[in-house]
Formats: C-alpha cells, sequence, structure tokens
C-alpha cells in the first residue's frame, strides 16, 4: 500500500505539471462562471478518493466520517464536510481518468490478456424498479448468469499490470470494444472463448500486426498452435486474479450508487488503487518469453 505522503506527492505533481493543460481542453457550456478556489485543492480530493480504496473500509461515508475526519485533520486542514466534499466529487472525474490514463497504466510487453467482467449496479429482482442507471445501464449475461449493470474490459500484462479498461452497457459483446482497447498493442493478445471471431482475429493481424490467440470450443476443428501459445492461453488465470482483486479488495463494485459520476469515479479510483499497489500478481514468465525470441 502507498503512504499517505507518497500518494499525495505524486497526485499534487500530477495536478501541478498536467492541470492547465487538462482545463485548456475542457468543453465549456458558454455560460460565464466564478473561477473562485475552493478550500480543499483537487489534488487533496484525489488523494482522500484514492486512499478509501486502498483501506479496509467498505463504505467511502464510514471511511470519511470516521477516519478521514477524526484521524487525518493534521494533513487536511481544509477538510470539508461529508455532504459538501461528495457534492464536489464530480469536478475531479476528468483528472483521475488522465492520471490513470498517464500514470497508472503498464506497458506493452507483447503477452497481454483481455477479459470483461460485470458490474452489478442492483440485484435483479430490483431491475424494474431502479432509477440511478434508468437507459444506462442494461441486462447482460455473463458466466454466473444474469445480471444488471455495465462491463468493465480490460487488458492487462504478464506482470498482472493493467494496460487499458473499457466500460460499455451490460448487453455489449466482448468483441466490440477489442479494436479500441488494442489499436496501440503489439505481440500476442490471449482471451477466452467468448472473444472467438474469424473477422476480428484477421482484423487485428492486418491493420495492427496482433496475434489475437483464443482458446477452441468443444465442437470446432483443432489447430496448430505454438507451445508457448498454448502456455499462455493455460496461464490466463492472471486476469481472473486481478479482475477479483479490484472487485474485492479495490471495491470497484457494489450497489450503493446515487449518480453516473459517482460510479464513474468510484471505478477509476479502485482501478488507480490497484495499478498503485507495489506488489501485483505476475506470471514470472521473462526468462520463458527470452528463450522464445
Amino acid at each position: 500500500m502507498t503512504s499517505l505522503l507518497e500518494l499525495f506527492c505524486d497526485v499534487d505533481d500530477f495536478c501541478k505539471k498536467s492541470r492547465p493543460e487538462v482545463d485548456k481542453k475542457m468543453l465549456m457550456s458558454g455560460k460565464r462562471h466564478r473561477n473562485r478556489e475552493r478550500n480543499m485543492t483537487t489534488s487533496e480530493m484525489m488523494t482522500i478518493l484514492i486512499a478509501f480504496h486502498q483501506s479496509s473500509y467498505r463504505n467511502f461515508k464510514a471511511f470519511y466520517c470516521l477516519h478521514v475526519s477524526q484521524y487525518w485533520r493534521g494533513e487536511f486542514p481544509s477538510l470539508l464536510s461529508y455532504n459538501r466534499f461528495v457534492q464536489l466529487m464530480p469536478s475531479v472525474g476528468i483528472y483521475l481518468a488522465v492520471y490513470l490514463k498517464t500514470r497508472c497504466f503498464g506497458n506493452c510487453t507483447g503477452v497481454s490478456f483481455i477479459d470483461s467482467t460485470s458490474l452489478v449496479v442492483c440485484e435483479n429482482p430490483r431491475i424494474h424498479c431502479h432509477k440511478v442507471f434508468a437507459g444506462l445501464a442494461e441486462r447482460g449475461k455473463s458466466s454466473t448468469g444474469w445480471f444488471f449493470g455495465f462491463k468493465l474490459h480490460l487488458v492487462v500484462n504478464e506482470k498482472g499490470e493493467i494496460l487499458n479498461i473499457k466500460l460499455t452497457p451490460g448487453n455489449v459483446d466482448d468483441r466490440k470494444p477489442v479494436p479500441d482497447l488494442l489499436k496501440d498493442f503489439f505481440g500476442s493478445v490471449y482471451g477466452d472463448k467468448g472473444y472467438i471471431s474469424g473477422s476480428l482475429t484477421a482484423y487485428l493481424l492486418v491493420e495492427h500486426g496482433i496475434r489475437f490467440i483464443t482458446k477452441l470450443k468443444s465442437n470446432m476443428k483443432n489447430r496448430i498452435m505454438l507451445y508457448l501459445d498454448r502456455i499462455m492461453l493455460r496461464r490466463r488465470a492472471i486476469i481472473e486474479t486481478i479482475i477479483d482483486q479490484l472487485k474485492n479488495i479495490s471495491q470497484i463494485e457494489h450497489s450503493r450508487h446515487r449518480s453516473l459520476n459517482n460510479f464513474i469515479i468510484n471505478v477509476l479510483c479502485g482501478v488507480i488503487a490497484y495499478c498503485l499497489r507495489p506488489v501485483k500478481p505476475s506470471l514470472g514468465i521473462e526468462h520463458l518469453l527470452a528463450v522464445s525470441a
């Protein structure tokens, strides 16, 4: 776990360097607004939001009221009330997204794994009365059954580093976001049976030079496969481990959301918290890749 001081210094350096550029590119409504500085800075708010996902608290209100307000007063002298903090949370969403993209993602090594996971926003019996994500969340089906919510698509490398993510409604086919997710990648990408598509495999090979390799279904003919590819398909469970840590440690999924903005912030901060962990799941196959090269 990153210490509070290290986390704040890194976030504050990012805000000082990148925030002016981000502000220049933001769309304006055309109306005049006061540009008055808040008591709490953007970097302080981002630090608290990320620190929550590194803590053992399961509820942000409890974390803010019982931990931040009582024990971190010295670190955050201009601390806001909980209600005011939640009201201002959407204002830091764009900076969290840029911070994740520029500071947290790993580098493609030539061996990548792709998968998706469901983000359930309510239990199935409550779908008809759910209002927060009405028109946004959709019904989808995963390996564990039907759900109502969104899908998080992610790509990782053999070191356990997240390389790219994309959020879609729950009814989107896993193969649809693949071209956007892999447009800056190279080497080989391994997926499960849900990604089988001859046209997608051919497109990635021709347009991006990417070898897209998936497991075979039981009714498909066997095909010749490199020994390294067979090993990597067996090691694909690393992405399942990362998804498990995102959900159960970084807490990217819960059913208490009251707005779309705060849902997205919760996902962004959970992914950032995972990326900042000093120890991640790893296959430890650097020697194998060196021999095959």
